[in-house]
């Protein structure tokens, strides 16, 4: 099992950049995809960004291609999004999630994650 705490989350204006991490415990992060989703009120989960096992291989949301980032660093067991240009609409919890996974490459599916975090707000003004 593993136990995944996000971190980052804050307040920033519109075309603003921040950084969340996602560190994991309990578990060596190697052995899981990671992926990042998001929920902001009154909407159901969106799917943001995953990383394969080995980092290699990574797969976006349409709304955030371009402009969100997701790295990992497995000797910290930490899992990163970087967000950049931010806009009102990327306002929501943001949650990182894992996945156990016998591919290291491998970045599908995006559902039937297995662990998931607590979640961090990010909230982005005009």
């Amino acid at each position: 099992q593993v136990h995944l705490v996000e971190s980052g989350g804050g307040l920033v204006q519109d075309g603003g950049s921040l950084r969340l991490s996602c560190a994991a415990s309990g578990s060596t992060v190697s052995n899981y995809r990671m992926g990042w989703f998001r929920q902001a009120p009154r909407t159901e989960r969106e799917f943001v960004a995953t990383i394969s096992r080995s980092g290699g291989s990574t797969y976006y949301g349409n709304s955030v291609k371009g402009r969100f980032t997701i790295a990992r660093d497995n000797a910290k067991d930490t899992v990163y999004l970087q967000m950049n240009s931010l806009k009102l609409e990327d306002t929501a919890v943001y949650y990182c999630a894992a996945q156990r996974s016998p591919s290291n490459t491998a970045v599908l599916p995006t559902t039937g994650y297995d662990y998931w975090g607590q979640g961090t707000q990010v909230t982005v003004s005009s």
